[in-house]
């Protein structure tokens, strides 16, 4: 599987710029062959949560309109990050999978809400786990805060993902332990983590990027700077059965002790 991230500097409450860069953004990754484009969290919006009522997506249709028609015209499947969605009078911080021929395959509403950027005050919470299938790749997505609970993570790696992707808009003041749990993320689940974090700024916090490709041996295999660009990398998906093979911690869990 080849895969590109794409890292994006989100204009703040300025959707129109971001669904025309997003687009930049694609056309360019696919000027050589990928299997997967990868976007970050909240692309859409960024975090102008109190203009929620003006700026999110009505039910996500703008995003998986946009997303369809590209991974069509591309014969790509699109991880489309996360947008602000408004649906039956809530908001809610939402990523949208589509497949080669342009199918939904996945909306996952971020489950771990971070007070910190006030979400816990605007959008609510999902409740839905988030596996699915690339081809024939078994994959699962989280969102940013999602990431340091490992205990939802691995409750859908039980299910034998391959890869796990993630999205965020992580600040640049904690990006140690960004690169530290996603690499403790992939080697608990004997995983390929593809994670994209955004750069730039917006009103109250600073995005240094660093997104990162990791191997199941949580071995770092590509990582970002902190300017906009593409990343792209090759997975070796039988990486993932030799490592499972090696150490079987699948099948030696104790889940009726936790």
């Amino acid at each position: 599987m080849r895969v590109t991230l794409a890292q994006l500097d989100i204009q703040f409450g300025d959707p129109d710029a971001n669904y025309d860069q997003v687009e930049i953004a694609i056309q360019k990754a696919m000027e050589q062959t990928v299997d997967v484009i990868v976007l970050p969290e909240m692309w859409n919006t960024g975090y102008a949560l109190n203009r929620l009522n003006v700026l999110a997506d009505d039910d996500g249709q703008r995003t998986l309109q946009f997303l369809s028609q590209l991974a069509r015209q591309f014969k790509v499947n699109i991880v489309g990050g996360s947008v602000a969605v408004a649906r039956d009078g809530h908001y809610y911080n939402e990523m949208l999978v589509v497949d080669r021929q342009g199918e939904l395959i996945s909306r996952y509403d971020k489950v771990h809400r971070f007070g910190l950027m006030a979400e816990d005050q605007v959008i609510t919470a999902g409740r839905t786990e988030n596996v699915f299938t690339l081809g024939d790749v078994s994959a699962m997505g989280a969102i940013c805060y999602d990431i340091r609970f490992p205990e939802w993570l691995r409750k859908q790696a039980a299910r034998g993902p391959q890869v796990i992707f993630v999205s965020a808009e992580w600040p640049t003041s904690r990006l140690p332990q960004w690169r530290l749990l996603l690499q403790a993320r992939a080697i608990e689940n004997q995983a390929f983590v593809v994670a994209v974090n955004r750069v730039g700024s917006d009103p109250e916090n600073d995005f240094g990027g660093q997104s990162l490709v990791i191997d199941p041996l949580g071995q770092i295999m590509a990582i970002a700077g902190a300017h906009a660009q593409l990343v792209t990398a090759q997975l070796d998906l039988d990486q993932v059965k030799h490592v499972r093979g090696q150490i079987p911690v699948f099948d030696d869990r104790r889940p009726e002790l936790y």
